[in-house]
């Protein structure tokens, strides 16, 4: 695992010559002055994944996450379509470096909530910090009912928790790039699975013009898990902007749409054609006195 942080690293700064000068040049004359980088991603999640992006103080971003069932069932089930899973959230800004979130998944009927916080913002100028840096805590509880009564399921058998921390950087007005070392915390697993599982989250994002990028979240898993029964999961996607919207149309092969659940329980692989279509939807709103933070940023 270290090696594979070492490597990001390694990635992040090697790039940052030559990504500093466009970053300079996009600021004009008063590039002097410390300004912070903004829109390193165009939503406060990559695809699955948080992004190290943050939405605005007093701002709440409602999502929509969609996905439906593997194309590979072929028309009879309508190549996935004729199935669907989904999660509904609401983010909100404390402040420009701190948000919460809470969000429901129709898969296992599971709840979720997140405290997000940013100590590190890149910047540029005097006293600018090449990277940013965001510390994630989530917590998650299945509340699907127990189809085994003859099993008591406690409430703390249904809890799970996820500590990440997200190290990015925008390179220039093309590129982002960021690495998520993860853990996921499961009170309850089964016989053969850890109560700790460990993973590397990479995401990027590539702007192809004004309002479109495309944006690669993938999540490598080193422990705790069944090799023969789970896969790593990897999402691919386009990003729309149109308006105060952000719509995703992606591909994945995770079901699960909170850390807990597509880190350790994505049974899907790519490689047999086990991909599921899926989109999301953001839409924000300002609550109360709107601030320049709250407006919609420039690319």
């Amino acid at each position: 695992m270290r090696r594979i942080i070492y490597l990001g690293f390694f990635i992040l700064f090697s790039l940052s010559s030559f990504s500093q000068e466009d970053l300079l040049q996009s600021l004009g004359p008063d590039s002097a002055r410390k300004e912070f980088v903004t829109s390193a991603f165009k939503s406060s999640r990559v695809i699955n994944g948080h992004s190290m992006e943050f939405i605005g103080k007093g701002v709440l971003d409602v999502r929509i996450l969609h996905r439906f069932g593997p194309v590979n069932q072929g028309i009879k089930e309508f190549f996935g379509l004729d199935q669907a899973s989904m999660r509904m959230g609401f983010d909100y800004g404390l402040s420009k470096n701190l948000a919460i979130g809470i969000g429901r998944s129709t898969l296992q009927k599971e709840l979720d909530g997140f405290l997000k916080y940013r100590p590190v913002h890149q910047a540029t100028g005097p006293g600018g910090a090449p990277i940013s840096l965001v510390l994630v805590f989530g917590m998650t509880i299945i509340t699907q009912e127990n189809d085994d009564p003859a099993k008591d399921v406690s409430f703390n058998s249904r809890v799970g928790y996820y500590y990440q921390t997200i190290i990015g950087r925008k390179f220039n007005q093309w590129f982002t790039l960021q690495l998520s070392p993860t853990l996921v915390h499961r009170n309850e697993v089964l016989e053969n699975d850890d109560n700790d599982t460990y993973a590397l989250g990479i995401g990027s994002r590539f702007r192809l013009s004004k309002r479109v990028a495309f944006v690669v979240d993938y999540f490598y898993v080193f422990n705790g898990l069944p090799k023969e029964e789970n896969y790593n999961p990897l999402s691919l996607g386009f990003d729309i902007e149109t308006g105060g919207h952000v719509f995703q149309l992606h591909f994945s092969n995770a079901s699960g749409m909170n850390e807990r659940a597509f880190i350790t329980e994505t049974v899907n692989d790519w490689g047999k054609g086990e991909i599921q279509f899926g989109f999301n939807l953001s839409r924000v709103f300002t609550i109360g006195k709107k601030n320049r933070e709250a407006r919609q940023q420039k690319q």
